[in-house]
């Protein structure tokens, strides 16, 4: 299946070679819609992530920067899970 969105995204009219395309997963992440649940439901929350808590934006946002960047120039047509595990 990822192969063939891949074949769709080159053949796609308007495509430029040379600009890669990537998505970003995140799992849980502290925001105010996050803030709002009753504080003992988020403590049922942190033990589900193998870190042990729920990311902040900044973690996210580090990641979506990381793509970004000539470090990821190799990286095309990938899902990065930042979900903590």
């Amino acid at each position: 299946m990822r192969a063939a969105n891949k074949c769709e995204i080159c053949s796609f009219p308007g495509y430029v070679s040379g600009i890669r395309i990537n998505a970003v997963a995140p799992g849980l992440v502290k925001t105010p819609m996050i803030a709002s649940l009753d504080k003992q439901f988020m403590e049922t929350l942190n033990p589900m992530h193998p870190i042990g808590r729920i990311a902040d934006p900044e973690e996210i946002a580090n990641a979506v920067v990381w793509l970004l960047s000539d470090k990821a120039s190799f990286v095309l047509g990938q899902t990065l899970l930042v979900d903590g595990g």
